[in-house]
C-alpha cells in the first residue's frame, strides 16, 4: 500500500514541534507522556519514507538521523562524549544458495533441500567460502546442563562435525514435573545457547530442527529473515561456526528416514537423560557461498542528568530497538514496515524523553535506542560489552518492545521482574497508577530471552520489559481477539501503522515505564538480583 509522503512529512515536523522543551510542561510538574507526540513519532518512522528501518540500508541510517536530531531536540545530553552515536562493528552476511553446491549424501545419494523452503542456512564466521564433507550427528537438545544432571553428549567428540539439534528444552514429565523449568522454555532452549554450545565442543556446524511447537514461531518468519543479509557482531576475538541453520520438520523427517532412522523415536529417546548422540550416516557436501561485508550500525543515546550530588553518579535505562527487517527482495509489498515491532517502543522513548527532560529524577536517566534487535539483540549485546555508563553504577534496564495498540487496560505485563527487587516498584507504581500486574505466566515461547532487556541481565543489571496488559476496559473480549490477531502481522509486511489506532493504552504503558524508571532513580538503593540458580549461569 503506497503511503502519502506529503502526510507523514507533516506529521514529522508536527513532532519536532511538539518534542520542544519550550512547549509541554514546565519544570516541576508531573513528567506526563505525550499521546500526540508519540502517535506523531510512530506514523513517521513506520512509513514507507524510512523503508522498514533495516539493518544495513538506507531506511536505517534514515532512522539513526532522525532519533539523533530527535534527542537533540528534547534536550538529551549526548551520552558518548558529544556525539549520541554509539558504533556497533557488525558483519553482513547473504547466503547465495544459486553460487553454492552444498547439499546432503546420504548411502551415496544427493538429497535435494532447496534454500528458503527445506531448509535455511549462513555463515556464522564471516567467511565468504566454505568447502564441506562433513558427518552429520544427533545430540537430541544439545544440552550440558549439570545442575539437572543433563549431558547429550555423553563424552562424544563433535570436532568438526555438523550437529542436528532439536530446539527448546527436556519437556517436563509426572516424576519431574519442574525439570528445566517446568513447562516454561529455559535459556537452554534458546536457539543462541544451541549455537554456543556447538562452538564450545569445536563442532563445524548446527542445523536446528523447526517446528511450530517447540520453535514458537512458524517456518514463514524464520524464512523471511533466513533468506535476506544475515549480521553478526564483528569483535575481534569473536568466532563462529562455519554454518549454522534451521530444517524444516518434513525435511528432517525425510533425511532421517533415508538414513534409516526414525526421527520422531529418537525424538522420544532424546527426553530422557540416558540419550546418546547418533551418527546420521549422512554427510554435508560441497561448497558454501556468501556475500560478506563488515559495517558500522549505531545505537542512539542520550542522557537526563540525575539532580542529587551523589545518586546522579547512578543510572537507569530505557531501552528501545530502532530496526526491523527493512526492504528484501520480492514482488508487490517489500518494505517490512514494522510499526508495532518495535516502531512502537521506539515511539515511545521518544515520548517519554521529552517528558523526563522536563522532570529530571534523583539518578541519571539514559534512553537507548539500540541497533540490529532482529539480527540476535546485537546492538544491546554490544552495549553491554561496551558500556557508556559503569554497570555496576547502572540500577536497572526497562525494555520496550512490540507495544499495546489496542487500548487501554486494568493490568500491566512485567514478566521478569519477579527475578529482582524491581518487583516491590513495579507493585507500588502500578498501584498508584490504578493498575493490576498481570500475575506471572508460564513462559513456553522462552520470551525473557528474546528482547533486549535480555543483554543487559547477562551482564547482571536487572532488566525486564514492560509488556501489554490483556485486561482491556473497552470491549474486552474484542480487544483482546485484536491483540492476539497481531501474531499474523508479526514479522509480515502487514506490520503497518493505522491511523485508526487507539493509542491510550500504548501511551499508558510508556507512562507506566516512565514512572517506573523515576520510581528507581529516586530510590534511595539500586535494585538487586534474587537467587535463582538456572537464570545465574548465563549471567556474567
Amino acid at each position: 500500500m503506497k503511503k502519502n509522503s506529503a502526510h507523514y512529512l507533516s506529521t514529522a515536523l508536527l513532532g519536532l514541534v511538539l518534542a520542544s522543551p519550550s512547549h509541554g510542561f514546565a519544570q516541576g510538574q508531573d513528567a506526563r507522556v505525550n499521546e500526540v507526540a508519540l502517535r506523531a513519532h510512530l506514523a513517521l518512522l513506520s512509513s514507507d519514507l524510512f523503508e522498514g528501518r533495516g539493518t544495513g540500508q538506507r531506511g536505517g541510517d534514515l532512522s539513526v538521523a532522525y532519533l539523533e536530531t530527535q534527542a537533540a531536540v528534547l534536550g538529551l545530553l549526548p551520552a558518548n562524549g558529544k556525539s549520541y552515536k554509539q558504533a556497533v562493528s557488525i558483519n553482513g552476511i547473504k547466503s547465495l544458495p544459486q553460487a553454492s553446491s552444498v547439499n546432503l549424501h546420504i548411502a551415496g545419494k544427493q538429497l535435494d533441500w532447496n534454500f528458503g523452503n527445506d531448509w535455511i542456512w549462513s555463515a556464522g564466521d564471516a567467511v565468504s567460502t566454505h568447502q564441506f564433507d562433513h558427518e552429520l550427528l544427533f545430540v537430541g537438545y544439545g544440552i550440558t546442563a549439570p545442575e539437572e544432571q543433563w549431558d547429550d553428549f555423553k563424552g562424544i567428540d563433535c570436532k568438526g562435525k555438523i550437529l542436528v539439534v532439536m530446539v527448546n528444552d527436556p519437556q517436563p514429565t509426572a516424576e519431574q514435573p519442574e525439570r528445566f523449568g517446568g513447562k516454561a522454555l529455559t535459556y537452554y532452549g534458546r536457539r543462541s545457547y544451541k549455537t554456543e554450545e556447538a562452538l564450545r565442543r569445536g563442532a563445524a556446524g548446527v542445523l536446528l530442527i523447526h517446528t511450530d511447537a517447540s520453535a514458537n514461531v512458524g517456518w514463514d518468519v524464520l524464512k523471511n529473515g533466513g533468506v535476506g543479509e544475515q549480521f553478526q557482531l564483528a569483535n575481534k576475538d569473536s568466532k563462529g561456526l562455519a554454518i549454522q541453520g534451521w530444517v524444516t520438520d518434513a525435511a528432517a523427517t525425510a533425511m532421517f528416514a533415508a538414513a534409516g532412522l526414525d526421527l520422531n523415536k529418537l525424538r522420544a529417546a532424546a527426553e530422557s537423560k540416558d540419550f546418546k548422540p547418533v551418527a546420521i550416516n549422512a554427510r554435508l557436501k560441497g561448497e558454501a557461498k556468501s556475500q560478506v561485508r563488515q559495517l558500522e550500525q549505531f545505537n542512539i543515546a542520550g542522557i537526563v542528568p540525575g539532580t542529587d550530588a551523589q545518586l546522579k553518579n547512578e543510572l537507569v535505562i530505557y531501552s528501545a530497538h530502532w530496526d526491523h527487517l527493512g526492504k528484501q527482495e520480492g514482488t508487490g509489498d517489500v518494505i517490512y514496515n514494522g510499526a508495532v515491532d518495535n516502531g512502537s517502543g521506539t515511539a515511545a522513548l521518544l515520548a517519554m524523553a521529552k517528558a523526563a527532560v522536563m522532570q529530571p529524577a534523583k539518578r541519571s536517566q539514559l534512553f537507548l535506542w539500540v541497533a540490529a534487535e532482529e539480527q540476535g539483540l546485537l546492538g544491546s549485546a554490544w552495549y553491554a560489552a561496551h558500556p557508556l555508563w559503569a554497570l555496576n553504577k547502572t540500577a536497572a534496564a526497562l525494555n520496550l518492545d512490540t507495544l499495546n495498540f489496542v487500548g487501554r487496560t486494568r493490568d500491566i505485563s512485567a514478566f521478569g521482574a519477579e527475578r529482582s527487587d524491581l518487583i516491590i516498584a513495579v507493585n507500588k507504581v502500578a498501584l498508584s497508577m490504578n493498575m493490576t500486574v498481570a500475575p506471572p505466566r508460564i513462559d513456553v515461547a522462552g520470551g525473557y530471552f528474546r528482547s533486549d532487556h535480555f543483554s543487559f541481565a547477562k551482564a547482571g543489571v536487572p532488566a525486564f520489559s514492560i509488556g501489554s496488559g490483556r485486561d482491556y476496559i473497552n470491549d474486552p473480549q474484542a480487544s483482546l481477539e485484536k491483540a492476539r490477531g497481531y501474531g499474523k502481522r508479526y514479522h509480515q509486511v502487514t506490520d503497518e501503522y493505522d491511523p485508526a489506532w487507539d493509542l491510550s493504552g500504548m501511551t499508558e504503558q510508556a507512562q507506566f515505564t516512565l514512572n517506573l524508571g523515576q520510581e528507581i532513580a529516586n530510590a534511595k538503593a539500586m535494585p538487586a538480583w534474587k537467587e535463582n540458580d538456572a537464570f545465574s549461569k548465563v549471567r556474567k
